[in-house]
């Protein structure tokens, strides 16, 4: 049950953030076992003054990063997180076509009590 944010740069087709989805879902089934039909993602697109990156860490980035924070039940382990980074940096290169270094991911961990999908309740608690 991920819940995932996106942010990019404006001015990318509708083709281009639906295969970012596209990849990140795979990503998630390939490595994390996520469900069928488990599509919770946004897509927040942000103008060059407002989208922000750096060389930090050893990394020349583009202006085509792509920040993705995945919102996951705090029972993943490190392994099933590593693999989806590999796994996601691997088919977004694929398609849309995004570098490697341009892929940034963070992981939140969120105790199962601390989600509620509808109706007002605690499914998983």
């Amino acid at each position: 049950m991920p819940l995932i944010n996106i942010s990019l740069r404006a001015g990318k087709t509708d083709a281009y953030r639906q295969a970012i989805s596209d990849s990140l879902y795979r990503a998630m089934r390939d490595t994390l076992g996520v469900p069928e039909s488990d599509h919770f993602m946004t897509i927040s697109e942000h103008t060059a003054a407002n989208f922000r990156t750096g060389n930090a860490y050893g990394i020349v980035r583009s202006a085509d990063v792509v920040y993705i924070q995945v919102t996951v039940f705090s029972t993943r382990t490190a392994e099933q997180k590593k693999a989806l980074y590999r796994r996601a940096a691997e088919l977004l290169g694929d398609n849309p076509g995004i570098a490697p270094e341009d892929v940034f991911i963070v992981v939140h961990d969120a105790a199962k009590e601390n989600w509620s999908v509808g109706h007002g309740l605690a499914q998983f608690a």
